[in-house]
């Protein structure tokens, strides 16, 4: 019994250590054995499934490689947000003293910048802000602009930038 016991032994440390030694590798296992059966053994007509299956086509897993950059999902202006900086009621005409506020959705994972660049009438610059993000998901960012005087009447932007790159804007304005 001892002897048989050692020759299974070493066959099935030398599949675990193959098995291992794939787990790292990109390409499927070849369905084709290396080198021929040994003698005295009958070839089989169909051939044999491979050692291990190929990899699924979607696993529901994400390693690193595949995880989405963080990327842009939606913008709302409005005079308010909750706690989850999200705004509770959009809308498109403020009081000349409301706070206003902008809520930009994201997605996707790693290391981004969220600019906003507030315009009043005639495409004045009136306040710029950036904020980083570190995402590791869905996102909502809170940028906000406010004057204790009142803004002008007019018509106002509000234009989005991730990473240097616009990606979406609103217009609003301001009645008395």
């Amino acid at each position: 019994m001892k002897t048989t016991r050692q020759p299974l032994m070493l066959a099935a440390s030398l599949a675990a250590a193959l098995a291992l030694g794939a787990c790292g590798k990109s390409e499927p296992a070849s369905p084709v054995p290396s080198s021929p059966p040994p003698s005295g053994t009958a070839a089989s007509t169909s051939p044999e499934p491979p050692a291990f299956p190929p990899p699924a086509t979607s696993t529901g897993l994400t390693n690193e490689s595949a995880v989405a950059a963080v990327s842009f999902t939606s913008l709302e202006v409005g005079s308010s947000v909750d706690a989850n900086h999200k705004v509770v009621a959009t809308a498109t005409s403020f009081a000349p003293k409301d706070t206003i506020y902008a809520s930009v959705e994201t997605t996707g994972s790693g290391h981004a910048t969220l600019t906003a660049r507030w315009l009043g009438p005639r495409d004045q610059a009136l306040h710029e802000d950036s904020k980083e993000l570190d995402a590791s998901g869905p996102e909502t960012t809170a940028f906000m602009i406010s004057q204790p005087e009142g803004f002008p009447q007019g018509d106002y932007k509000i234009e989005i930038s991730l990473d240097g790159q616009p990606v979406a804007s609103k217009d609003f304005s301001v009645k008395p």
